[in-house]
Formats: structure tokens, sequence, C-alpha cells
């Protein structure tokens, strides 16, 4: 198994992602809001490709977590749960990486977490589902 189809793998970046999310918010002042946003949304994107690895799909190299929740949804129809989580934080995967006048509040950066921790818990849950059943 490639370190790329590897499901584990895919849960430990993203838990390391989701950890930085939180400590960055809870720790820095002033809260590094873009990064705050950027980590929640990797998080969310890596648990998504963790689980299109579980089901041996091969995982795109693209960063819209509302296409790589659809291609999830193919194969489990409950991902509409998180579809709407999904499609708030892929706005967070490559442009908070550069210059820009964002405008992200405190809230913003909240949102992103809870969204984050949603498809965490979403994808993670259906997993241990799968391997008890």
């Amino acid at each position: 198994m490639s370190v790329e189809s590897n499901p584990y793998e895919w849960i430990r970046l993203a838990e390391m992602d989701l950890a930085t999310s939180h400590h960055m918010f809870k720790t820095y002042c002033p809260i590094p809001l873009e990064i705050v946003c950027f980590h929640a949304q990797q998080a969310a994107e890596k648990m998504l490709k963790c689980y299109l690895a579980s089901q041996n799909i091969a995982i795109p190299r693209i960063h819209d977590l509302q296409i790589l929740c659809e291609m999830c949804g193919e194969r489990e129809k409950r991902f509409d749960e998180i579809y709407t989580a999904s499609i708030m934080l892929t706005r967070y995967g490559v442009i908070p990486r550069y210059p820009a006048e964002w405008g992200l509040t405190e809230q913003d950066a909240s949102k992103a977490i809870e969204d984050a921790d949603a498809v965490m818990s979403f994808v993670a849950e259906l997993l241990s589902d799968s391997i008890a059943g």
C-alpha cells in the first residue's frame, strides 16, 4: 500500500492540521485568521481524501472540497450531511496562502474550525462503522 492510499496516514495529517487550527485560534494573539482557516480546510480536505483512499479510489490532486465531497457521496449518500460545511471550507484552501484583503473575523475562523470538526467526526464515524460492520 502506498503512503497516499493509506487512510491512516491521511487521518494522521488531518489531525495535525485540525490541532494546529485549534491551537492557533486559542493561543495566538492576534489570531492568524487566514492560517487558522487554511488549516481547518486542510483537515477537512485530508479526511475526505482519507475516505476516498479507504474506498480504493484514486486521490485527485485538487483542493475543492465540494468536488471531493461529491466523489465521496457517490459511494455513500450520507455525505450530503457535510456538503455545506465542505463548500464553506473550500474557499480557504488556496487563497489565504497569498496576500489579499480577506476581512476575516474571529467568527469566520471559529466557524471554519467547527466545519472542519464536523467533517473530521463524520468521516471518522463512517470509517469506524464500516470497520465494525
